[in-house]
This record gives C-alpha cells, structure tokens and sequence, in this order.
C-alpha cells in the first residue's frame, strides 16, 4: 500500500470519516483506508519501503504508528496510508543521519534549501488555466504536470486497438451465437412437430403455438444474457482481487452500466432474427400431415 505525506485537506477533499481511531496529530502517526484495515489494526507499528514490490529499501530506523482508519468512501483513499508531511521528511532525515556532523551538515542543507513537496494537486478556477496552466509547468520549469483527462485519453488511445479487436471478437461471438440459437431452435422444432401438432388438434391456435416458441426462445436469450452478465462480472470481480493483491491495483466488477440493458435488447433482436425461420415453420404446420406420419 502507498504511504502518501500530506496534511488534513487531503482526505477533507473526499468528505472522508472516520471508523475508529483518529487522525494523526504529530509526525508518525498514520491514518489507514478502509483496504489497509484488515492488515493495519490500530497501534500497530510499521516501515515504509521503497518500491511497489518486494526488496525495494526499508526505511525500519523510524517507523509509523496507525492511528485511525478510515471509513469506505469507494476513492483511491480506500488504498491509502495517510501521514503528514513531516512524517516523510522525518523518516529520510534520520535513514541519512549516522553522527553528529551528518546531523549538522543536514541541518544546515535543509535551513539553506529548506524540505520539498514532490507531488501537489492543483483546482484550476478558469478552463483557459486547464489549457495553459500544465504547458507552462513542462515548458519552464523542472517539475512535470499531469491533467487526468489528458492523461487518461492518452491511455485509452493506447489502448484503443486491443480495446476494437475485443468488441470485434464479441460482435464475432454474438453471430456465432444467433447461428447456434437458429441451428438449436430448428432442431427442437423439427423434433417437436407431433406435440405442436397435438397442441394444434386440441384447439391451440397457429399464433398461440408460435408465440409459445417465441415466449421460449426470448426466456433462453434472457437466460443466456443474465449469466454472461453475472460470469463478467464475477470474473472481473476475480481479475481486480488479484491485481489488487499483486500489483495494488483496483479493477472493480461492482460497477453496473446502463448499457448492459442495451445489450438486453440485442439479444433479444439476435433472438428473434434467430427464430424467425423456425416461427414460420410453426405458424404453418400442417395438423393432419404431420399427424397421419405419426
């Protein structure tokens, strides 16, 4: 989990509460998200380290204490570990001390250049400062800007040719499965003659019997729609535990979209292109034909 220094704006800036505990009050102390919580018990000591995996350099000379926790807010807090500002600067200072000259050279060093802030996050009051603000920042300057929405545009058009050749799998998947369904219904149809034709003896009209077999494929494509929905759900749900576990990652398979309803209403479309063929072959059965073969 990622240690952030910071000061109590931050999780103000969430609308963050508390579950137990406190916030930190004095370098050290540290305020855990509600993901950290199972590993993170209130006094509980801890070190910060280098790096997001295994190996990367302890700093164990000072260590935090967890001082609070945070309840779920669904934000990237929910994947924190908070502390002051002086908390990080302290725990550098003191991995660099070895005597009293090092402790004089780095007073000296940090009264002269004083202590630095390597990460702000800056609201911008006007959309022309969105614009020219981030430019003159990379352009004039040592540090670099980062705007979310470009980044984020930058990344799915990155990932945009993997991102077509997966809808174009699943529109690839969808005609497979119309063509099964049809091949599926027409068969069933084929073998289901005499009942329909019973159906059809004991007063059932040919718009009853074919809705009978549309009421039947529109409950299979619903049927079909619901556990594909439920299987990417679960196995995203799967895909983000372990990212998370591995590579503290979050990939969520709890966010329902509207467009899902959509895709309901394909399905049904490819159903009904699917059994338009075999709804015919119903509708114009021939009662005593398919009787006397019997």
């Amino acid at each position: 989990f990622r240690i952030v220094g910071t000061t109590l704006a931050y999780p103000a800036l969430y609308d963050a509460k508390l579950a137990g505990g406190a916030m930190w009050t004095q370098p050290m102390q540290a305020v855990a998200g509600a993901d950290v919580v199972s590993q993170l018990p209130l006094g509980a000591q801890f070190a910060g380290s280098h790096g997001l995996a295994g190996g990367g350099e302890v700093h164990d000379k000072l260590k935090y204490t967890a001082v609070g926790h945070l309840q779920r807010c669904g934000c990237v807090l929910d994947r924190l570990i908070l502390t002051s500002t002086e908390s990080v600067w302290q725990v550098h200072e003191k991995e660099s001390v070895l005597d009293e000259a090092d402790k004089k050279a780095l007073q000296a060093a940090l009264d002269e250049e004083g202590r630095e802030i390597t990460f702000g996050l800056i609201q911008y009051t006007s959309p022309l400062a969105a614009v020219t603000f981030p430019r003159f920042v990379n352009t004039s300057t040592e540090m670099q800007a980062a705007a979310p929405a470009l980044e984020i545009t930058r990344l799915f058009r990155m990932l945009g040719v993997g991102t077509q050749v997966l809808q174009a799998f699943a529109a690839v998947l969808l005609v497979v499965a119309a063509l099964s369904l049809w091949m599926s219904l027409t068969q069933a149809l084929r073998e289901r003659r005499g009942d329909l034709a019973m159906l059809r003896m004991l007063g059932a009209s040919p718009g009853k019997v074919a809705g009978l077999l549309l009421f039947e494929t529109l409950l299979l494509a619903c049927a079909g729609w619901a556990m594909g929905i439920l299987l990417g759900h679960g196995l995203t749900s799967l895909i983000g535990y372990l990212l998370a576990q591995e590579r503290s990652l979050v990939v969520s398979g709890a966010l329902w979209l509207p467009e899902e309803l959509v895709l309901l209403a394909g399905v049904w479309l490819l159903a009904l292109l699917a059994v338009a063929w075999p709804l015919r072959q119903a509708y114009r059965l021939d009662v005593l034909k398919q009787l006397q073969s019997r």
